[in-house]
């Protein structure tokens, strides 16, 4: 039952016969659709992995594709062990963009995704950007920033920081990134089919609400992005308020041109509602020179000790009991962010000292920074990976003494310490699957 003025600005926004081609639409079943992490397997071990539901690729991102039905991920070891995102199909368009960007050799160094919980658009921008680049991805709302941080430390890429500010916390950050994605929250109208509430919570007092708010979260990032860098502005509704009108506004009151803006909508596309506009800041400035900016002093890290866990090209640093490696070339950048926003997640959590003793994290079994011959690795079938999951107990009488890597597929999952006739269990607890896995 949608409400009679969502017809109304719909038709508004997109035209009487376009409108009424959605509408139908807007009660179809939601489609599913998967992105490879490729850093880990390929499009073609993905698709195999999913050969039964394979059902064809996403148009504007063809290393991704459709399944035919949603399957249990969660029951799904290699969803835990980073080699793919469940992520819909219309907002991989952002990480299109981002790749034509960057195929016409523009400098694009340091890069922010402003509103990125729950982190799909984030690890697409991983995925497709240089080691020597680094993003920034943030989370005003805690618990969705500790979502976004577990999702980015299991795509395993070391030149990410995740911060949990509010947008006018960045203006310390002047003139700093190169790209800002802006996937604003919104009145979530292209949500519809997979949402209730969505419905439920729509008026157009809140449609005028959330693109007050837009606005206010442009302007607050706006000086951040240096003159002549680029933004992505998305949301996921379709009327004209939250999204030509917003981009009009960006162009005539910002300083920008507007480059390309699409409209994604189902039944025309396959996937759910969507609307982005690629800008480019009026001015022009050289890239950032990579030299720290900070409102704050960066403090000089603890001594590490000795650690050959991960690969060359690394930083070690001792930040408590808690051992960090840090992209060499990034450290000096990823530090004056630390010392500038509330940073939750950055670079690789390599190990806990204990003692002389160092306690392999969670995290670093999923990054791209370990190195592969660091520990014993014990290859799991199925059950046994779901068993590690969640925590039950495993026994490797038959294995060396001391941290085995578990693999599944031969893709880390995580450690135990073997104890002999029992181990212990170090995947993290609020990572435990708690489904049966019978």
């Amino acid at each position: 039952m949608l409400p009679e003025r969502f017809r109304e600005i719909l038709t508004e926004s997109l035209g009487e016969q376009t409108a009424s081609e959605l509408l139908p639409h807007l009660e179809d079943t939601p489609s599913v659709s998967v992105r490879p992490n490729t850093a880990k397997i390929s499009t073609e071990g993905l698709r195999g992995h999913f050969a039964e539901l394979y059902d064809g690729p996403v148009d504007w991102a063809p290393e991704s594709f459709y399944l035919s039905a949603r399957p249990s991920f969660t029951l799904d070891p290699l969803f835990h062990t980073g080699a793919y995102y469940v992520q819909e199909a219309a907002s991989m368009y952002v990480g299109h963009l981002l790749e034509g960007i960057l195929a016409e050799g523009r400098p694009v160094r340091r890069l922010l995704d402003l509103c990125a919980a729950p982190g799909g658009k984030t690890t697409d921008i991983l995925s497709r950007i240089p080691d020597d680049s680094l993003l920034v991805t943030n989370e005003v709302m805690r618990g969705r920033a500790t979502i976004l941080a577990e999702n980015v430390a299991k795509w395993g890429r070391a030149n990410v920081l995740v911060t949990n500010n509010d947008p006018a916390d960045l203006k310390g950050l002047d003139s700093w990134f190169d790209f800002v994605l802006v996937d604003a929250p919104c009145s979530g109208e292209g949500m519809f089919r997979k949402d209730d509430e969505a419905v439920e919570d729509w008026s157009e007092d809140n449609v005028r609400l959330c693109a007050a708010r837009q606005r206010r979260i442009l302007s607050d990032i706006w000086p951040a992005l240096r003159d002549g860098g680029y933004m992505i502005y998305s949301t996921c509704t379709f009327n004209h308020f939250e999204d030509e009108d917003n981009a009009a506004w960006i162009a005539s009151e910002l300083g920008a041109e507007i480059l390309q803006q699409r409209h994604f909508l189902p039944g025309r596309e396959r996937g759910e509602g969507f609307y982005c506009a690629l800008l480019r800041k009026s001015g022009e400035s050289a890239v950032a020179d990579g030299r720290a900016s900070s409102r704050q002093r960066v403090r000089k890290p603890a001594p590490a000790p000795d650690c050959d866990y991960v690969r060359d090209g690394y930083t070690l640093a001792l930040k408590g009991d808690l051992l960090k490696a840090y992209p060499a070339s990034l450290m000096e950048d990823m530090q004056a962010v630390e010392a500038s926003l509330k940073v939750i997640h950055s670079g690789v959590a390599v190990a806990t000292v204990k003692g002389r003793d160092l306690i392999p994290e969670a995290d670093l079994a999923l990054s791209c920074a370990l190195r592969e011959d660091a520990f014993p690795r014990v290859e799991l079938s199925r059950e046994d990976a779901l068993r590690f999951l969640a925590k039950e107990p495993l026994a490797f009488p038959q294995e060396p003494r001391g941290y085995l890597m578990m693999t599944y597929c031969g893709l880390p999952l995580g450690f135990v310490k073997n104890l002999g006739n029992r181990s212990n269990n170090l995947h993290p607890m609020a990572r435990r699957i708690r489904k049966s896995i019978n």
